[in-house]
């Protein structure tokens, strides 16, 4: 499986890009996957249709924006791209904007940049790595960055602040606890869905998010986490006891029979947290 290294090499990075809004800040981070052959300009403006369909769930932590949209004929292999903006954007996020930073993610299917995307979410949870990505003064001081601690290694495992400039989470609420006790007495395992338009991105930071919560609270054994698309979430509420997601994709959900569970910031194990607290009522 492909390392986030891999994915994102530092010909698809570029820092300080004027954008006029939101658009231009997603044709940017599709146009450098397109220049690094992961994609055609037919995938940045799928990219783009997406936002316009489902609204601005991609912006998953404060200034932090998720480019995607479902595999398809336009994505060429699976490759990401990293765009810092000169100038903060709106996206129309009414918890997470302004965006300063967009990553864009071209995947050839829904499981080979698992293991990156898992690494990116680390890296984003961590205050100190966050701000090293933030305010790296070149693509390669940037990579090595990414590199630096992200793949396999546990870290990010500290607070969950937003990505690009700041966020909930004290890192003491889900990290300083014992197990607690088993969600229906042990008995059977628990699912929970984490939600996004097309299952492959978004969703995919939460769902790691709320896997290092489980791990701290003791409840890995019992309770397993799948992360899918709107469509799908439907057709398999019944099998879950919540659903999480965005503001943006609970609407379209609407009323599936389960608890719909809106999370801010995706990579907040701080809110992450205290929604499972509530959804379990400890």
């Amino acid at each position: 499986m492909a390392t986030l290294s891999e994915l994102l090499p530092i010909e698809a990075i570029r820092l300080d890009v004027p954008a006029a809004d939101w658009r231009e800040a997603v044709e940017a981070a599709g146009a450098l996957m397109t220049a690094t052959g992961s994609s055609t300009a037919a995938y940045t403006a799928e990219m783009v249709a997406n936002v316009e369909e489902n609204g601005p769930y991609i912006v998953i932590a404060p200034g932090l924006a998720f480019a995607h949209a479902r595999p398809s004929p336009a994505v060429l292999r699976t490759g990401m791209s990293w765009v810092r903006l000169e100038e903060p954007v709106e996206f129309g996020h009414e918890a997470n904007d302004p965006v300063s930073l967009v990553v864009g993610l071209a995947a050839k299917d829904s499981g080979d940049h698992t293991a990156a995307m898992a690494a990116l979410a680390r890296l984003l949870a961590d205050p100190p790595t966050a701000d090293a990505l933030r305010d790296a003064p070149t693509p390669e001081a940037l990579h090595l960055a990414l590199g630096g601690g992200g793949e396999g290694t546990g870290a990010g495992e500290g607070t969950g602040t937003g990505a690009a400039g700041g966020g909930g989470g004290d890192g003491t609420v889900a990290g300083g606890r014992a197990a607690r006790s088993a969600p229906g007495g042990g008995h059977g395992m628990h699912k929970i869905l984490t939600v996004c338009g097309n299952g492959v991105g978004t969703s995919l930071f939460l769902k790691n998010t709320l896997e290092r919560v489980l791990d701290r609270w003791g409840w890995s054994r019992y309770v397993t986490v799948e992360a899918t698309d709107t469509i799908s979430a439907k057709g398999k509420a019944s099998e879950a006891v919540a659903i999480l997601t965005s503001r943006e994709i609970a609407a379209t959900l609407g009323d599936v029979g389960v608890p719909v569970k809106v999370v801010q910031d995706f990579t907040s194990t701080s809110e992450v947290d205290s929604t499972l607290r509530d959804t379990y009522d400890v």
